[in-house]
């Protein structure tokens, strides 16, 4: 995965010395003395500022520091060397044993870099491909690339946006999920030359977005009429509710300690009425003791038989210990696993992710059709924060109806987004407006303290109402958001 991720394998080969030479790393070869030419430290350097590191090399062996003059120095050490100077030849035989020997130091350094910027440099040497990897396994928490403002029509504003935040992100995503409007992702684009108007390809845009992404990475893809998302940088930027126009989300989860996170795919079988439930233990939903949450997405509900099979989904589920919670989409774009691939299809069908593992704490509440204002809006909040799940490392997802929102609300928009903020200002909040809701009003707890939905299994599937859900996934070694 991590090979994948990089810009190009050739870009780390070309970092290391030539063919039949021992050492790897330039840093290292620069303060034995390799190559006999004056340039050599210098040209390491440069190397080394390539892959992002400021320190202020000058310095002694014991006070190494990151340095934001570092280019001024580069340049004033550069003509040293290039004079003759034998103390820039000294200082950098120093910086380099200490980038070359030192993995505390290495390692701290590194942290400071991007998750891709990290990855090329792992490619230097055994030293920082090891800290590297130290590195990567302490960043376990959850990073979003949010998509709020429509730009020129080529591609859709979450291309884009991904492709301009992978650079940024620390973490090393292994599960994405990202949604989008329906609207726009597959919806049409003005064409000047030709004037007219064309359809945006649905297919090309997800392909887009893949590509972006680790080649080993599971990715789950929708697309619904409405969006509630929360803007980048801060788990505590406010959430909005997007309704219409151009918009969409892709939450990037890292491997993380104790959690296992998978995709799953059901599709009606048009020859078979019965739903076959060995796929269950198949798709890891069934003899599964530490299944703690399943998120459902129905798609292509307007089909003949969809609700049903719909109903033979959830009802096994509806018999476990676990929270169930989601929503019907307009359809599924993209759905790959280490193992699958799976194309949307005219049939309709049920995608998900499902998460395992001891430690995760999740609670769901139901704001049904008579929650029409803001205080019976916070009171149906107050339920969810009586659960008492952990808020630090949690997400939160919002299932709304497509008839709620402003037009439920009387034109008040974002009341159901600004009432969870109010409640959990430190939880990101992320969902869609879609054509029905899965959920009810459930608590699962370390401790399995589980409050049942009632024995009629049709309580799990509505209308014209909201779900909200708390994941709480663990604590976490790393405190990058």
């Amino acid at each position: 995965m991590t090979i994948q991720f990089l810009a190009r394998r050739k870009r780390g080969a070309r970092l290391g010395t030539a063919p039949g030479a021992r050492c790897r790393c330039p840093v290292r070869r620069a303060s034995a003395g390799h190559g006999g030419a004056a340039a050599a430290p210098a040209s390491a350097l440069r190397r080394m500022l390539r892959f992002g590191f400021r320190f202020f090399w000058q310095s002694s062996l014991a006070m190494y520091s990151v340095d934001r003059k570092l280019p001024q120095a580069r340049r004033r050490a550069g003509d040293a060397v290039r004079r003759g100077g034998g103390g820039a030849m000294e200082s950098a035989a120093k910086g380099g044993y200490v980038l070359a020997n030192l993995a505390e130091v290495v390692e701290r350094v590194l942290g400071f870099l991007p998750t891709k910027a990290l990855l090329r440099a792992a490619c230097v040497c055994r030293l920082w491909r090891e800290c590297a990897r130290r590195t990567l396994r302490t960043r376990q928490r959850i990073a979003w690339v949010s998509a709020l403002e429509p730009g020129p029509a080529e591609n859709h504003a979450l291309v884009r946006a991904l492709a301009r935040e992978l650079e940024k992100v620390h973490v090393l995503p292994q599960t994405v999920l990202y949604i989008a409007d329906a609207e726009t992702f597959s919806g049409h684009e003005e064409c000047h030359e030709q004037k007219k108007a064309r359809k945006r390809n649905s297919k090309e845009t997800a392909l887009a977005l893949e590509k972006l992404l680790p080649k080993r990475c599971q990715v789950l893809g929708l697309v619904t009429p409405g969006i509630v998302v929360t803007p980048m940088g801060s788990s505590s930027n406010q959430p909005q509710e997007i309704e219409e126009g151009e918009a969409g989300f892709a939450l990037l989860f890292p491997k993380i300690d104790g959690v296992k996170i998978h995709t799953f795919h059901f599709s009606k079988d048009v020859k078979n009425r019965v739903f076959d439930e060995s796929k269950f233990a198949e798709a890891g939903l069934k003899n599964n003791p530490d299944l703690r949450v399943v998120l459902l997405f129905g798609y292509n509900s307007w089909k003949t038989g969809a609700t049903r099979f719909l109903h033979q989904i959830v009802n096994p589920l509806n018999e476990k210990s676990i929270i169930l919670a989601g929503g019907q989409v307009e359809s599924f774009t993209s759905l790959t696993s280490e193992n699958s691939h799976a194309q949307p299809g005219d049939a309709c069908g049920v995608v998900g992710l499902a998460f395992s593992g001891a430690q995760i704490q999740s609670a769901t509440v139901l704001l049904d059709q008579d929650v029409a204002d803001e205080r019976t809006a916070e009171a149906a909040m107050q339920r969810l924060k009586a659960a008492n799940i952990p808020e630090h490392n949690t997400i939160g997802f919002m299932f709304a109806c497509v008839g709620r929102g402003y037009r439920h609300y009387k034109t008040k928009r974002n009341m159901e987004a600004d009432a969870f903020r109010k409640f959990f200002p430190s939880v990101p909040l992320f969902g869609f407006f879609g054509h029905g809701e899965i959920g009810c009003d459930r608590i699962v707890t370390g401790n399995f303290v589980l409050r049942e939905c009632n024995d009629i299994k049709d309580d799990l599937l509505h209308g014209y109402t909201t779900v909200m859900t708390l994941i709480h996934l663990g604590s976490t070694k790393a405190s990058q958001a």
